[in-house]
């Protein structure tokens, strides 16, 4: 596929949705490469997606796995992982944010192949770019159906094996500060491009099987009203939403600055969005869950979301805790 920037992938995007022609777009953290195309055009091999339904594969023809999966993980190092927190810390207690999503890399040693991830994962959108990254998303970003605009920021992971797991989620005061941040700062940026922004559901919880056991995930929903023209503006509306602010923070801006100075790698295509449009309506995901290859190296890349709460050694075992694959 070609790749496209910011503006031109607004125009092309506005094109499509005006004349209600189906695309596929994949857009990466800092919207600098950016996919756009029409589903007809996407080679399958190079790129392979399904897409909470809409696919480009045929899932019964792939193999079964043939043995057990073998899943060793490297991560950064508590000490490294220790000076990005404190730059967080640092600019959180001086009022320069609220919330910032870190994250960082961790280098996995696996008998998959990116390809066997991507047909065995169990995750609403996947996505595949051939010996380049695979994702296995369970976070949507928005969804809009019938002139309404939904979105659903998850903030809260918890392994639901420990006692009274589903409690201690619920109940702990930095968890629950977390994500009504978070589901603030979406509505303010729904109502940037929607009316009647309201929170029909405020942290339920949903369940998420993983190789290693079960994970809990708190997630929200909040949804507005778009004008009855909105299919000829999809792009400029997806565009003024992003990047998405379940990965960066509040205040966005300046968080998106402070993640520039902390982080010690590249996110890349990890934490941008993928999604559909199918001539009527749009359905679009949050990369998270993303696994990079570089030479014949899988890197995993992983977070949570700092605040003043925060502990160090808390948010560097949550991080390593979502290096996993929904496979099982």
């Amino acid at each position: 596929m070609i790749v496209y920037t910011k503006q031109e992938a607004i125009s092309r995007m506005n094109h499509f949705g005006m004349s209600g022609e189906p695309f596929l777009f994949c857009i990466d953290y800092k919207q600098e490469r950016i996919f756009v195309e029409k589903p007809e055009l996407i080679n399958p091999g190079e790129f392979l997606y399904d897409l909470n339904g809409l696919t480009n594969t045929d899932k019964e023809s792939h193999e079964l796995l043939s043995s057990e999966i073998e899943w060793k993980i490297t991560p950064v190092s508590f000490e490294e992982y220790t000076a990005s927190f404190d730059i967080v810390s640092r600019n959180i207690h001086a009022g320069n944010s609220y919330l910032v999503n870190l994250t960082s890399e961790t280098q996995v040693q696996t008998n998959l192949s990116l390809e066997e991830i991507f047909y065995h994962s169990i995750a609403k959108y996947k996505f595949l770019w051939k010996e380049h990254f695979v994702v296995f998303s369970p976070e949507i970003f928005v969804r809009i159906s019938d002139n309404v605009i939904s979105s659903y920021p998850m903030k809260g992971t918890i392994d639901a094996s420990l006692p009274d797991a589903n409690n201690r989620i619920m109940n702990d005061p930095k968890e629950a500060a977390e994500h009504a941040t978070i589901v603030d700062l979406i509505r303010n940026d729904l109502s940037m491009v929607a009316t009647g922004v309201s929170v029909p559901r405020f942290r339920y919880i949903d369940e998420l099987r993983t190789n290693s056991g079960y994970l809990l995930q708190v997630s929200s929903e909040v949804k507005g009203f778009l004008p009855d023209d909105w299919r000829s503006r999809v792009g400029t509306i997806l565009f003024t939403l992003l990047p998405a602010g379940s990965i960066t923070g509040a205040p966005k801006k300046k968080t998106v600055q402070i993640i520039e100075e902390a982080e010690t790698y590249e996110r890349g295509f990890y934490t941008g969005i993928m999604g559909y449009f199918d001539g009527f309506n749009l359905d679009s995901a949050v990369m998270i869950r993303f696994i990079e290859q570089r030479q014949s190296a899988f890197y995993f890349k992983s977070g949570g979301g700092i605040t003043s709460q925060s502990n160090v050694s808390d948010e560097y075992n949550e991080m390593k805790q979502k290096v996993y694959v929904p496979i099982y």
